[in-house]
């Protein structure tokens, strides 16, 4: 791999212009266009993990601003959503509850009855 297509690597991995890309990576301007289509294309598996080494590096910060909408949020609606994320992301996120019922073996009688109980709790 050239310095040229390394950069424009780098570049189009935090950009996502390809174009830009090509000019920034050192390509003439009259062919960066077709240039940064065939370097995205022929570069895909480099670009996909240096877009992850990002994501990797901006993780601390979000970690840090995320933390501090938990902490520090004036609306606790806002304060409640921060920390459910940071819940959510730690793996801590709560199984969601679903019930099944199966009403081809109930009478009509016990089908009635189950939505009563239903319609109480929407009220």
């Amino acid at each position: 791999m050239t310095d040229k297509q390394s950069r424009f690597i780098e570049f189009y991995s935090r950009t996502g212009n390809a174009t830009r890309a090509a000019i920034f990576a050192g390509y003439s301007e009259k062919t960066a266009e077709q240039k940064g289509y065939e370097l995205k294309k022929l570069f895909r598996t480099q670009i996909q993990e240096e877009v992850l080494r990002h994501i990797g590096d901006c993780l601390p910060v979000a970690l840090h601003h995320l933390t501090d909408l938990a902490e520090n949020a004036e609306s606790e609606s806002v304060r409640l959503g921060a920390v459910k994320d940071l819940l959510d992301r730690g793996g801590l996120k709560p199984v969601e509850k679903v019930e099944t019922t199966s009403v081809e073996r109930m009478s009509e009688e016990e089908i009635q009855r189950e939505l009563d109980a239903l319609r109480r709790q929407a009220h």
